[in-house]
């Protein structure tokens, strides 16, 4: 997909609600609310431990480390995840042979049930939420989600910005010491 200047909205944005990443924020807060309500409401896990979960559940074996990154979560919290998913029996460490300091990560018989309950769930509010897409529209979206991602990808790669400081307001503040 290109870039089109006389595209409305996106390609000449006015406001906040005209800009792509404002507007994908929004409709992950609305739409992956009802995903949040499910994990926490009826399986007591957070989200995250539902993102946790679902990679291992598709990828069994990953090192911390591995799974942080495929999460694109940071160290620490993929580490909290871990740990709240381990206290629950949905998820072990399983010590590498070798070397002791490194753990493959596997889901336990309850958190593969878990999932097996859980993401058809997920799959049906994510087929409801495309429904009002025709099939040719479905298929464009998901090519531009990948052009966009590796375009994102790459522009990460590519950036020269300064690092976020949170506990100091979510920048560094230069000059004001």
């Amino acid at each position: 997909m290109t870039y089109l200047p006389d595209a409305p909205r996106l390609g000449h944005p006015k406001s906040m609600d005209d800009l792509l990443l404002y507007r994908l924020s929004r409709l992950l807060g609305v739409a992956g609310s009802m995903v949040i309500r499910l994990c926490e409401g009826r399986f007591g896990i957070t989200r995250r431990e539902w993102r946790v979960l679902a990679l291992l559940a598709q990828d069994e074996g990953l090192l911390s480390s591995q799974l942080a990154e495929r999460a694109q979560l940071d160290r620490a919290r993929t580490s909290r995840a871990i740990t709240s998913l381990v206290a629950k029996r949905l998820l072990v460490r399983q010590p590498r042979p070798g070397d002791r300091r490194q753990a493959a990560l596997a889901l336990t018989d309850g958190g593969r049930a878990l999932y097996a309950e859980l993401f058809p769930l997920v799959v049906q509010l994510n087929a409801s939420l495309l429904s009002v897409l025709e099939g040719s529209d479905v298929h464009r979206l998901d090519a531009a989600l990948d052009e966009l991602q590796q375009r994102a990808d790459a522009m990460v790669a590519q950036a020269e910005l300064p690092k976020a400081d949170r506990r100091r307001g979510g920048r560094t503040h230069r000059g004001m010491d």
